[in-house]
């Protein structure tokens, strides 16, 4: 009875082996996982690179708004210069709850702090204020964006934040205009 058996397992286990209809359906289930595991790093890759550009672009755009007076001027605080920056980011950026600025003024281009707020991994906003100075003054805009990680492969942290996030910033240095403070 186990000869029976034996043999028609052998003859089974044969033709499996001689069998060459699914051979492409095989080679692709090789090779589709990392093949779109690789199509997704490079497409958030690029979301991560385009949001700093449209971060930097609103960066200098805003920092605009200082340098030539008119936030100043205007009177505007925190918020509504916040509010300033969100009309000129994209979609991409979530401006009201993800996006960070932070306008300091310095008495020297040497002494200004370009170095990433981050402590132990973690984005550090205690430090973030809003001083955009007077004419002739030395300011630093600089706005932050944590870029959340959409894929995260095999464990491997892709950003700069132990969340998984990618911290995005964007600088800004000049020296005011001597506009007419009124």
């Amino acid at each position: 009875m186990f000869d029976h058996l034996k043999s028609a397992l052998s003859l089974r286990i044969g033709e499996f082996v001689r069998q060459r209809g699914a051979t492409t359906t095989v080679e692709f289930g090789l090779v589709a996982a990392p093949f779109i595991a690789l199509t997704i790093g490079i497409m958030q890759t690029a979301l991560v690179f385009f949001s700093g550009q449209t971060l930097e672009t609103a960066a200098a755009a805003a920092g605009r708004l200082i340098m030539t007076g008119q936030a100043q001027t205007q009177g505007w605080g925190a918020s509504q210069f916040k509010t300033q920056v969100c009309g000129k980011v994209l979609a991409l950026i979530n401006c009201q709850s993800g996006l960070s600025v932070d306008v300091e003024t310095y008495s020297s281009f040497a002494q200004a702090n370009l170095s990433l707020p981050i402590t132990s991994g973690n984005f550090n906003t205690s430090g973030m204020g809003y001083n955009p100075g007077g004419p002739g003054s030395i300011v630093v805009v600089r706005l932050y964006y944590q870029f959340p990680a959409y894929v995260n492969l095999m464990g491997f942290n892709m950003g700069n934040l132990s969340s998984g996030a990618d911290l995005i910033a964007a600088t800004a240095v000049f020296k005011n205009e001597p506009y007419a403070s009124s």
